[in-house]
């Protein structure tokens, strides 16, 4: 081989090879936040104007969300007052419904006479109101479908600015806080699981002898990761150059992520979207002072929120002629047992 064939023969270059460890996954994804329109419908119902399968997902998706629906709720049913034909599961049921969805469906059981029997909660998630006033259905899938009898279903409907079908949640304008809540949550659960955290580039300039080593540096990384964590990781390269393998640390995410901050200020939107007292959610306070006296923050919750509440929910007398719905007043002493 001539001089000339030897300059003209270049040597192969080896191609720069990333990959990942691993993607995040959210309970809800932005796709399905808020897919707000017109209630429209298909020739028999209504649909709703926000995805109701979205709001259920949401339900769980933050501790704070979930917490303070369920705060006014437990309020609501140790105030309840039993009747024959609303039991206190049913009335529980109906409560959380409203406060999730915006709406509570109640269905009124007849007798075999004809009678007004008792009501039984309807799911809001799978009731859609009809064409006709008074028309209900139960769509539980596609395939299964339920007409209510005319006139038999009580609606309490949270109002809506935009259409008056369906009610719409109070909280609506936290959800992007509650998402932005669980996505932190989320990444840090990520960080530890994965081991190696994703804080370094592992950059290799020295020429591998073969391909195959590569490959097995590369299996090396990804089992050192989950159960593996932590693992001693040894490379051997022969004819190896000085800095020819290097930990290139990008940062320190622990510091740099600001989670701590994400998690306060989020938390603090979606408390202020249910107007819930943060004392009354199990939040530790950070200052001495902390938050005040539980009882008048409590007794404040009460008339503010909570009877307001109760007042909504006696519509149903209203509509069937009955004082069915009753409340006792909320009692702040505790009960000792004698």
């Amino acid at each position: 081989m001539t001089a000339e064939d030897s300059a003209a023969v270049k040597p192969k270059q080896e191609q720069m090879q990333v990959f990942t460890f691993g993607e995040p996954e959210s309970v809800v994804t932005g796709r399905e936040l808020l897919d707000y329109v017109e209630a429209w419908h298909n020739g028999r119902w209504y649909e709703p104007p926000v995805s109701f399968e979205f709001l259920a997902k949401f339900f769980r998706a933050s501790p704070h969300h979930s917490s303070s629906i369920y705060v006014k709720r437990n309020i609501l049913q140790s105030c309840f007052i039993p009747h024959p034909k609303l039991s206190r599961a049913e009335f529980t049921k109906w409560a959380l419904d409203y406060m999730t969805f915006g709406n509570g469906y109640l269905e009124l059981q007849d007798s075999m006479l004809g009678q007004p029997l008792r009501f039984k909660h309807a799911l809001a998630r799978y009731t859609r109101r009809g064409m006709e006033e008074g028309d209900y259905w139960y769509i539980y899938s596609h395939l299964r479908e339920h007409q209510f009898k005319q006139g038999k279903v009580f609606h309490l409907m949270e109002p809506d600015i935009n259409q008056e079908i369906y009610g719409l949640p109070e909280y609506l304008s936290s959800i992007q806080s509650g998402l932005l809540n669980e996505a932190a949550t989320i990444f840090r659960r990520r960080y530890y699981q994965n081991g190696s955290h994703a804080g370094f580039i592992l950059y290799m300039s020295d020429a591998a002898q073969e391909e195959q080593d590569v490959d097995n540096l590369r299996e090396a990384l990804r089992n050192a990761k989950g159960p593996g964590n932590f693992r001693n990781l040894f490379m051997y390269s022969p004819n190896g150059k000085k800095d020819g393998i290097q930990v290139i640390p990008i940062s320190e995410v622990m510091a740099k992520d600001d989670f701590l901050n994400i998690k306060d200020t989020s938390r603090d939107d979606v408390l202020a979207a249910h107007r819930i007292p943060a004392a009354l959610i199990g939040i530790i306070p950070k200052n001495t002072s902390g938050f005040g006296d539980v009882e008048k923050t409590t007794r404040a919750l009460y008339r503010n929120e909570v009877v307001p509440l109760q007042a909504r929910f006696e519509e149903l007398n209203d509509w069937i002629g009955e004082e069915v719905v009753r409340f006792k007043p909320y009692t702040f002493e505790a009960d000792v047992d004698e």
